[in-house]
């Protein structure tokens, strides 16, 4: 599709997900329930380390505002696909799509640094025990908490700050929301500086997260096969598995997103990736600690019972 430098467009058409009428009921139902899952899932657990004094540790902090954030990213793209899939050519003012991209790109930004934070969490729980209630404060969590708040809401801001001086040239965008790459290639001219902050800027909060939790994680290893009690050995990993499939499942999915180099089938795939990502991710992210947690699910019972 050509670009008519002449006009600058003011409103979009996503048409990702949309191009084979006979899958949207199918594909509108299945994103539905996952929202719905979604939300009913991290808001229970959130409610339930609320609820629980005794969850009020820095582990269960982190891991209540983990599932906040999975709730806000999902929230940020799911409702406005499953309207998309319902509303033929429904268009999106570019105020509306550059709103949902520095929500998504905040919030994105945020899991990146708030799962560094619980791997720094669980590397001094395991390879300092004894240390931990004095390194590992409740004050100190939620310093750091309103650190991945603010360095997310930064990293958008940048972002956003030179998205909205593009102007844009063409009206379709080929995704089911407004991600930055394919924003870029609607623009009517090449957005060098754009592309640079992606993958350098971008790039280098995600490889250096990713790297912090490969060394914390590296040191618990060496730390954990250090134990000689069996016991305590599974003990250790049992904490730990339930972050490490999170955590690979969200850097995973991003370094293939953001790192992954152009190619002819990259748009397809990237659409794959981002409904992983948005989608099925926080849906699998309560599941996963809380199948994984006793005390999660010891908590759960007794507030359950105590409201029969």
């Amino acid at each position: 599709m050509e670009k008519e430098n002449a006009t600058s467009l003011t409103e979009f058409v996503f048409i990702g997900l949309t191009q084979q009428p006979e899958w949207k009921i199918p594909l509108f139902l299945l994103f539905l329930v996952s929202y719905l899952m979604t939300v009913v899932g991290n808001l229970s657990l959130i409610s339930v380390i609320w609820l629980d004094p005794h969850l009020h540790v820095p582990m269960y902090l982190f891991l209540g505002n983990l599932a906040f954030v999975d709730t806000w990213i999902s929230s940020t793209v799911t409702p406005k696909l499953l309207v998309t899939l319902l509303v033929k050519d429904k268009m999106t003012p570019l105020s509306e799509c550059l709103t949902q991209f520095f929500s998504f790109a905040s919030s994105a930004s945020v899991e990146c640094f708030l799962l560094t934070a619980m791997a720094y969490d669980r590397y001094v729980a395991i390879c300092k025990p004894l240390h931990y209630p004095v390194i590992m404060t409740n004050r100190l969590c939620v310093q750091i908490i309103v650190l991945t708040f603010v360095a997310g809401f930064l990293h958008a801001i940048i972002h956003q700050h030179f998205l909205v001086k593009l102007n844009f040239c063409v009206s379709q965008i080929d995704h089911f929301y407004c991600d930055i790459l394919p924003l870029l290639q609607n623009s009517c001219t090449y957005p060098s500086i754009n592309f640079m902050l992606v993958y350098f800027l971008a790039g280098s909060v995600q490889a250096v997260s990713f790297v912090a939790v490969l060394v914390s994680y590296t040191l618990v290893i060496f730390a954990v096969l250090k134990k000689k009690s069996v016991k305590d050995i599974k003990k250790a990993f049992s904490t730990c598995g339930a972050h490490l499939l999170s955590v690979s499942l969200h850097f995973g999915t991003l370094l293939i997103m953001y790192v992954r180099p152009a190619s002819a089938q990259r748009d397809k795939e990237d659409m794959v990736d981002s409904l992983v990502y948005t989608v099925i991710i926080p849906v699998l992210n309560p599941i996963i600690y809380s199948l994984r947690n006793k005390q999660v699910i010891n908590s759960l019972r007794k507030q359950l019972k105590g409201n029969v």
